[in-house]
């Protein structure tokens, strides 16, 4: 009985003020999709979990809590990641031929946390964009994932593009030749996650491919000079150069959009960022702070996660855990009202501090004492006036 008031390890839960905190933030990042035209959902919190596992990735298996459906008899899962959600509702239950913007907001759950003393329980917004393969849509959902950091109070952020194309381009040809076993793959995709350049090497045998893929992570620099990475990877399999060409693509456009009063302190190229689930197959993108050990926001390019719904579609998007955004803030004092029997004009007064969005707590009996730290209402020549509690 003395533990039963315990949460799981890694499971949190948030108190006031920091939970209205959140309300607010989350309030201000949805009116900041809908006016970017992105439309709201609100997909469920389990499903059927092949519905859930989309891509060729296994974290996202490994981090979806899985239970038996009393009802069905069939395996549920318990959402860690709503972008899949986002294609399924793209697919079938939203069809549309064109573009299609999507927004969501709300809580996910990590079957393990990603990072020692993080939470399990992250409450994600995001955005999603379907319909489109230009690099235009890319540059949008930079800029809106910019602009939600803004709102959320981040100043001076860190943004980081990359490409998964350079990566799997290289993996790709190591395949071909028989230089690495496609279940070593998961393993080496991890290594590059935390550049780690020896791990990298212990993986692979010698090859051309193989000494590219251990200089990933050293390939980081300033978003206006890829001529490092394009030099030190001359020589690599089409697919690479391709995805190289896009991310110089993507850069001179964001460059024209973004303008030099960004907001943005600096922007950096790193072709070894492989956020995500392992569904990425494009340009990817992340936002950091020097406040912050890991990302605040992170997304990218996943064409063709549809298909296992029988609709594969252009997509990109990006998502924020606004946990990690709540401001710090004080208790707000409320105004309290003592007992007083009903008075009518007192009633009126409580409406009006309550129209103007005063926080009021009413006394429930004559007895009942003001909390600490209130205000009080009281009547003071005729008139109510809200008062501090040590003045008579």
């Amino acid at each position: 009985m003395t533990t039963h008031w315990r949460l799981p390890r890694g499971v949190d839960e948030i108190l006031p003020p920091r939970a209205w905190e959140l309300e607010k933030l989350r309030r201000k990042v949805l009116d900041v999709f809908a006016t970017w035209g992105y439309e709201y959902v609100e997909p469920p919190v389990i499903e059927y979990l092949e519905s859930l596992l989309v891509g060729s990735g296994e974290d996202l298996d490994l981090q979806t809590l899985k239970v038996v459906d009393q009802v069905s008899g069939r395996q549920l899962g318990v959402r860690s990641d709503m972008t899949s959600q986002a294609v399924r509702i793209d697919a079938h239950s939203r069809v549309t031929e064109g573009v299609q913007r999507l927004c969501y907001a709300g809580s996910v759950v990590f079957a393990n946390p990603q990072i020692a003393q993080t939470s399990r329980v992250p409450f994600k917004a995001g955005a999603e964009l379907f319909g489109s393969d230009s690099l235009a849509a890319d540059a949008e959902v930079i800029r809106l994932m910019l602009e939600t950091m803004h709102v959320a109070g981040v100043r001076q952020p860190v943004l980081l593009l990359g490409h998964m194309g350079v990566y799997r381009g290289l993996v790709g040809a190591l395949i071909e030749q028989g230089g690495l076993r496609e279940e070593d793959e998961v393993e080496l995709f991890k290594a590059v996650q935390r550049k780690s350049e020896a791990d990298v090497r212990a993986l692979l045998p010698e090859s051309p491919e193989a000494e590219m893929i251990a200089s990933l992570p050293t390939m980081m620099g300033a978003w206006d000079d890829l001529s490092y990475t394009i030099s030190a990877l001359e020589g690599a399999p089409e697919a690479t150069q391709k995805a190289l060409s896009e991310l110089q693509a993507l850069i001179d456009l964001l460059a024209d959009l973004l303008g030099p009063d960004n907001g943005v302190d600096c922007v950096r190229i790193d072709v070894s960022e492989l956020s995500g689930y392992g569904y990425h197959n494009g340009p990817v993108f992340a936002v950091y702070h020097p406040e912050h050990g890991s990302a605040l926001a992170q997304g990218g390019r996943y064409d063709g996660v549809g298909e296992v719904f029988g609709r594969a579609r252009p997509a990109t998007g990006f998502d924020v855990n606004l946990k990690n955004l709540i401001p710090s803030v004080e208790a707000e004092a409320p105004v309290f009202v003592p007992w007083n029997g009903g008075d009518e004009d007192q009633a009126r007064a409580v409406s009006e501090l309550r129209s103007a969005g005063e926080k009021v707590v009413c006394a429930l009996t004559p007895d009942e004492e003001a909390p600490s730290g209130a205000r009080i209402l009281k009547k003071v020549d005729g008139s109510w006036r809200v008062m501090p509690t040590d003045k008579k």
